[in-house]
């Protein structure tokens, strides 16, 4: 699921990254891609019946703009659950309490963030961060493929 306005430059980030994930050719047949836009409350029934859940958004994640970082697990749950790094954190914080109260949230879960370079009015992505985007797009899929994957041997 991406997550980001477009109208706010590299903040629009995980909705590029999903764009270009659906023009991808070998996207998994597994893999479901959700533009989550600015994030809402509407959000709450894709978090809850997720199997796996991958989110990518601009993160504030201590790098050079542009640079890309993978959070899985309990170390997304720290990184939500210190001070605000995304633009969407505490939206994102909420949904995934509110999916962890009803015993909802799905095991598998992790945050592509992607360091921003200018988050201000305007339609494009700086030079740097949509250079990101394919490095962004490729964790993605080695993530849901190592999950599938996963999946297939514990079914064994």
């Amino acid at each position: 699921m991406g997550i980001g306005n477009v109208l706010l430059g590299d903040e629009g980030v995980g909705v590029h990254v999903i764009r270009y994930l659906r023009d991808c050719p070998e996207p998994s047949a597994k893999l479901a891609i959700v533009d989550g836009g600015t994030l809402s409350f509407n959000l709450l029934p894709v978090i809850e019946t997720a199997g796996s859940l991958i989110v990518i958004d601009a993160a504030m994640i201590g790098d050079e703009a542009g640079a890309v970082r993978g959070l899985v697990g309990d170390e997304l749950d720290a990184f939500l659950g210190t001070s605000k790094h995304t633009a969407h954190e505490i939206g994102l914080k909420e949904l995934f309490d509110m999916a962890r109260m009803e015993d909802l949230l799905p095991h598998r879960r992790a945050l592509i963030g992607i360091h921003p370079q200018c988050i201000d009015w305007g339609e494009g992505l700086s030079d740097r961060v949509a250079t990101a985007v394919p490095l962004a797009a490729g964790l993605v899929l080695r993530l849901a493929r190592k999950w599938v994957r996963a999946d297939r041997l514990a079914a064994l």
